[in-house]
């Protein structure tokens, strides 16, 4: 597959190396082949390593307990509110007829957590109990959801959040073929690789056919979060162990392509964000590689 190009972020290209601490970020940056090289030797060495057989059942059984841990810790102070949202998507910029339109439009998001989308979206679009838009969020921790419905925008009369597990297959509190957007940020990586077949399965037949789109964005291989696991961390093939006893899977292009395609979804946007970060007062580069789709339900 050819790589698409993402759309500029902030129009800032890196020209010149020695201009990389003039600017706290670049946007895509392209790697060396000597920098991909060390990349996968250093993963190489991250499965030669990789978690023991005991060890992995043991942190399997703890999972439905370690998100719930994680909001339990940080409550609603950890991840910050994703206004960069309405960049990457301008879907979710409503305009004043589509909030007072007779036909109701509806949102899903997944893995919610504590709100950093949804609010985001709420107040932006200003999203009241007379607009004709409606929003769902489910997350798999309770915890999540009890916080996010303490949220001063948090109101039922056009948003609704539920506790939900994403690999069941228990049903959504709407009908299928009724969605609008399904929005998955930073989720998909979240859940065993061998479970995003059914994940994706079960929640496309929740869009309307025809226009009824997938908002994604996830990790890619080579993330600088990725390269810095240590040993013992990486339980399969792109996939480790958090130190709080979550998941996290680094995905590549063709293989999210392949996913949301066999499973009925046609692609309109699926790119591959390379960003450069840098701590001007450490002189640290990090790079980040993040993946991100649009597909529309056929």
């Amino acid at each position: 597959m050819t790589e698409q190009k993402r759309p500029v972020f902030g129009s800032r290209h890196l020209s010149d190396e020695q201009d990389v601490f003039s600017h706290n970020a670049w946007d895509d940056v392209e790697w060396t082949d000597e920098q991909s090289e060390e990349a996968n030797t250093i993963i190489e060495k991250q499965y030669e390593n990789r978690m023991s057989d005991t060890k992995w059942e043991t942190l399997n059984s703890d999972l439905p307990s370690a998100w719930n841990r994680f909001y339990n810790i940080h409550e609603n102070k950890f991840f910050k509110d994703r206004q960069w949202l309405f960049t990457e998507y301008p879907e979710l910029l409503f305009s004043s007829s589509n909030r007072n339109s007779k036909q109701l439009l509806t949102i899903l998001e997944v893995g919610c957590g504590v709100g950093n989308s949804i609010f985001p979206i709420i107040r932006t679009n200003n999203i009241n109990e007379n607009s004709n838009i409606f929003l769902y969020c489910c997350d798999y921790s309770s915890t999540a959801i009890d916080i996010l419905k303490q949220n001063i925008d948090y109101n039922t009369k056009y948003c609704h959040a539920f506790v939900y597990d994403i690999t069941s297959l228990n049903p959504m509190p709407f009908e299928e073929n009724s969605l609008d957007f399904i929005l998955m940020i930073f989720v998909l990586s979240a859940i065993h690789p061998s479970q995003h077949e059914q994940v994706i399965k079960n929640l496309i037949k929740y869009l309307k056919p025809g226009h009824g789109k997938l908002l994604f964005r996830d990790y890619g291989l080579y993330d600088m979060a990725q390269l810095r696991f240590k040993n013992d961390k990486c339980i399969e093939k792109n996939l480790y162990a958090r130190s709080d006893g979550t998941l996290t899977y680094f995905f590549q292009q063709d293989e999210l392509d392949q996913l949301f395609t066999r499973n009925g979804l046609v692609k309109e946007q699926n790119l591959i964000d390379r960003r450069l970060q840098v701590n001007r007062s450490k002189q640290l580069k990090m790079y980040r590689i993040w993946l991100q789709c649009k597909y529309i339900k056929a």
